[in-house]
């Protein structure tokens, strides 16, 4: 009986994880054996992605902005950006200098041919100006578009400080952007119905799309090195990460949760698109509600430990490509430094990356004939770049809670949870 109830229960844990990776496998199957047909899904796939989109600046909005207003504390608010800030900096100079390392062992480009095309590619903006754009925009309306999530963010902690400040009607405020918050991640959970059918379909149109180019002249730099460093970095970073957080109890509870989000990272290719699962990947970690509600939507647009990757891989190998030794500290900091900020100007969406492809460009003074490298370097590191960033935001968020709240963190979550579990 006792074991019949341990199965029902480990059914009830993993069925969803369980029904959404046999959604993703037969897609991948079908995209890999019937390309043509497996192309045909994409709009399946679209819907999904458009639904969990047009979410997702809402869901930012009341999550950020009602989880300031309802810290009566600011000064638990401080300690969780500056925390936050310290793990975002840190993890991406971890991930930035396990690259450096691994592209000079293996040294990707050695012996690579890649075909230069010329292109057509619009003279970069300043850096000062992509800073300002980056944060800020120039009409209300622009908040709207989830193009501009950075901008979003800081207005929703302006706007969660500011309500603080009218005390009692204040939090009468408060209390509503949070039942606002609670309605749209109610939302998302009701489109996660569809997302064994719509990440399926997704994955049929991406293996279908990017099946043949794996075969191609990248293919040694992705399978012998990217992919299985971000597979590693995965299962050990994230591992030791975890640890940290909250011992063997924390490292269970990440890997046991984390699934769903990964799955969905993998498939869109969008930290922000991943967002929604991802507050709820954290909930059941017991990750605190404002914690959760700060880390992960900043998160999803600036800690980027897959783009940091992703970064020093593409300065690498258009290092070798062009004769240039990628040796020596004098190489190596300004590397680390243009993965970090790569990271952080990148805006979670599909494609995202090429801003950060530019900004190498720009500040290396590549000539503008390798842009197609590194471009089609970036769409191939683009799914597993993605898993780790939204991956990473997680386990980040639990880092920020041992930081703010102590080691013991979850235990007392695990320990408050139980009591209202056996409350009637």
């Amino acid at each position: 009986m006792h074991k019949e109830k341990r199965e029902n229960r480990i059914w009830k844990s993993y069925k969803f994880p369980f029904i959404l990776l046999m959604g993703i496998a037969v897609g991948s199957l079908i995209g890999w054996f019937s390309p043509q047909f497996g192309r045909q899904l994409k709009p399946l796939g679209d819907i999904f992605l458009n639904l969990v989109f047009s979410l997702v600046v809402p869901v930012v909005f009341f999550s950020i902005a009602g989880a300031v207003a309802s810290m009566g504390n600011m000064k638990r608010l401080g300690k969780i950006l500056g925390y936050m800030l310290i793990v975002f900096v840190v993890t991406g100079i971890i991930s930035s200098v396990i690259m450096i390392a691994a592209v000079n062992v293996v040294k990707p480009a050695e012996n690579t041919q890649f075909p230069i095309e010329e292109t057509a590619v619009q003279e970069a903006q300043p850096l000062a100006q992509q800073a300002v754009a980056a944060v800020t925009v120039d009409d209300f309306t622009g908040l709207l578009s989830r193009k501009n999530m950075l901008p979003l963010i800081i207005i929703s902690i302006f706007f969660g400080f500011v309500v603080t400040s009218f005390k009692e009607k204040g939090r009468k405020l408060a209390q509503g952007l949070g039942f606002m918050s609670e309605i749209f991640m109610k939302m998302i959970n009701y489109v996660m119905y569809y997302a064994p059918v719509g990440l399926g379909a997704y994955f049929a149109y991406l293996v279908a799309d990017m099946g043949p180019q794996l075969l191609g002249v990248y293919a040694r730099t992705m399978l012998g090195l990217y992919y299985p460093l971000c597979a590693a970095y995965f299962a050990v970073g994230f591992f030791v990460y975890a640890y940290f957080a909250a011992g063997m109890k924390g490292v269970k509870i990440f890997f046991k949760n984390i699934l769903p989000a990964s799955a969905t990272s993998l498939a869109t290719q969008s930290s922000i698109a991943t967002l929604p699962v991802n507050l709820e990947s954290c909930r059941k970690m017991g990750v605190p509600k404002d914690i959760r509600e700060i880390v992960l939507p900043i998160g999803a647009t600036m800690h980027m430990d897959g783009s940091c990757f992703a970064a020093i891989l593409k300065i690498s190998v258009l290092y070798g490509i062009f004769g240039r030794e990628f040796t020596g500290f004098g190489v190596w900091i300004p590397a680390v430094v243009i993965a970090i900020m790569s990271g952080m100007v990148m805006s979670g969406i599909p494609g995202g990356g090429l801003i950060g492809e530019m900004l190498i460009m720009t500040l290396y003074g590549f000539p503008m004939e390798a842009f197609p490298i590194i471009a089609t370097i970036g769409f191939l590191v683009d799914p597993p770049a993605t898993m780790i960033n939204a991956t990473g935001d997680s386990v980040a968020a639990m880092m920020v809670t041992r930081l703010v709240e102590g080691k013991d963190w979850l235990k007392k979550q695990l320990e408050q949870k139980g009591s209202c579990d056996t409350n009637p």
